[in-house]
């Protein structure tokens, strides 16, 4: 009997080393990125940032792979539906991970239930822009000015479920106007012969010290683009938050601090990095983007 015991001991004892978690040598081999979008764009531009500090601090490469289509919602089923071993994650933005399933009725994943909420990598306010010969000079002006021309107006954007398109309907609804809505290929084209106006952000960015925020323009619109890391659901919980340190790390140096300020980006405040911050926000702004959205009667392409 207590040689039985000894050998169901030893066994135990084997399987429990043989089953130790991946955690304990995580990362012990290259971990893909997966960017739901075109190289060279904004979410892009940042994950290579921030990527390439976080390969420093896990002693591997973050190798990047760009996975564009379906407004980024392709590359976001991929992760979702990837191995949760922490070796395949994605950095997905407001519209992949909060403004999609209002888009995409059959969409393949949920934002805040598909993934392992990593972190958010940055945040970039948008700014509310006019032509120079806009009579307004305020933003309570032009507000004003839409409402008493409302129809008349041409709103343009980046394309459906794009932000300066989601950001539009948002600003819309907030404020009763049914402008005329018209697709570009880009942002870029759209802004074309405008300046800017006020920053829709709780607080003024660096690179634009002398543009106002709407709170400070007596407004209450806070609309902001942001990009968020993730891994597959179920991914260790101690994955997780080797991979939430060395993102935080990323965002404390000052190198990419400063290059965030030249991109007219911020980093997240220490109270809202990690899961539970990146968690809350996709929560809030699925909750905000879904009714308008769908009030609006619009719906993308399904992958």
């Amino acid at each position: 009997m207590a040689l039985m015991c000894r050998l169901i001991a030893g066994s135990l004892l084997a399987l429990s080393l043989q089953s130790a978690p991946a955690a304990a040598q995580y990362p012990n081999k290259p971990i893909t990125v997966i960017v739901p979008f075109a190289a060279g764009g904004p979410t892009d531009v940042v994950t290579r940032l921030v990527g390439d500090h976080m390969s420093r601090t896990l002693g591997q490469t973050l190798v990047v792979e760009n996975v564009g289509g379906a407004g980024g919602t392709l590359g976001m089923i991929r992760a979702a539906q990837a191995q949760p071993d922490g070796y395949t994650i994605a950095v997905g933005n407001m519209g992949t991970q909060s403004a999609a399933p209002a888009l995409y009725p059959n969409l393949k994943y949920d934002p805040a239930k598909s993934f392992a909420q990593v972190g958010i990598v940055n945040y970039t306010p948008q700014a509310i822009v006019a032509k120079k010969d806009t009579a307004a000079k305020t933003l309570k002006e032009f507000i004003d000015y839409l409402k008493a021309h409302n129809t008349k107006l041409t709103y343009g954007h980046a394309g459906v479920g794009s932000i300066s398109h989601v950001s539009g309907l948002v600003f819309n609804a907030k404020f009763g106007l049914t402008p005329n809505l018209v697709p570009y290929r880009g942002t870029g084209p759209a802004i074309r012969d405008l300046v800017g106006g006020v920053i829709a952000a709780p607080e003024r960015l660096a690179s634009l010290p002398d543009v106002p925020t709407t709170g400070e323009a007596g407004v209450d619109f806070i609309f902001s683009a942001w990009n968020a890391m993730v891994a597959p659901k179920d991914t260790p919980k101690e994955i997780v938050a080797k991979l939430a340190d060395a993102l935080s790390k990323a965002l404390d140096d000052p190198t990419i601090q400063k290059r965030y300020i030249e991109l007219g980006s911020s980093a997240p405040k220490s109270a809202d990095r990690g899961p539970a911050g990146l968690q809350k926000l996709v929560e809030s702004e699925v909750a905000r983007i879904t009714p308008v959205i769908k009030a609006a009667g619009v719906t993308a392409e399904s992958q």
